[in-house]
């Protein structure tokens, strides 16, 4: 057996146990209630983004408070398998030949600050800073086992003093408050928000995954990176399909 197959057979049986202890699962952030969680679409179909200057971080900024605010909301989310145009404003997503366009986590975006809580029990993976701008900026990678099978969660755009009290091999218990959302430009420089992503195999990374790929290598990491959504819960995503 080949190494992808491998990691497809651990994959399904990831994706199972999610399914299985879903109920289960403590909330990453304190969502709203009701019609508060706005679905946020980062792709071209998305005319607004078109004349946007993305390269301005505080004009991105006011473009997602207003997309929340005018949806009634106060928070907003989205973006597993999301071909987002949004990349466009970083040198981190060119590639020679392929541009990397397709999120693989979820993001939910809220104000700076906004704490952040373990959905199950874990261990601190690693941390790292990835300070380029667009990149993750502080970012913590948590180690979880359900029933003998380790995967990970990635928790990426946060704020740097989330980092100063964490070291590699800590506890984390469910529901345990570990970090908050950064502001910019400390957060890779993005309105503030935290990409969440669940992760099969870190192939070797610490404190950082690629959280979007190119199309070509979709089904690689759609493998590697199941539905974050199986522990985040969220009914606003139920009928979500990418674009």
């Amino acid at each position: 057996m080949d190494n992808f197959s491998q990691i497809k057979k651990k994959a399904e049986k990831v994706v199972f146990l999610l399914k299985k202890h879903r109920k289960s699962f403590n909330p990453v952030v304190d969502f709203p209630a009701g019609e508060k969680l706005a679905l946020l679409n980062l792709t071209s179909s998305n005319t607004s983004l078109l004349t946007l200057n993305l390269q301005s971080t505080s004009g991105f900024d006011q473009f997602i408070s207003s997309t929340i605010k005018n949806s009634c909301a106060d928070m907003a989310t989205g973006g597993y398998l999301e071909k987002r145009v949004i990349y466009r404003r970083s040198d981190v997503f060119q590639g020679e030949e392929e541009n990397r366009c397709i999120h693989l986590g979820i993001d939910v975006w809220a104000p700076a600050f906004t704490p952040v809580y373990a959905p199950l029990d874990g261990k601190i993976h690693s941390i790292k800073d990835n300070d380029a701008f667009g990149d993750y900026g502080p970012t913590i990678i948590l180690e979880h086992e359900l029933e003998d099978t380790t995967f990970y969660t990635l928790y990426g755009h946060l704020s740097r003093r989330s980092l100063k009290s964490l070291e590699r091999g800590q506890k984390v218990k469910k529901g345990d408050y570990f970090s908050e959302f950064g502001p910019f430009p400390e957060n890779g420089d993005w309105p503030p928000h935290l990409h969440f992503q669940v992760i099969i195999d870190l192939e070797g990374r610490e404190g950082d995954f690629p959280g979007v790929a190119a199309p070509s290598l979709l089904e690689k990491y759609s493998t590697l990176c199941p539905d974050p959504n199986l522990i985040l819960n969220l009914p606003v995503l139920n009928n979500f399909k990418s674009s």
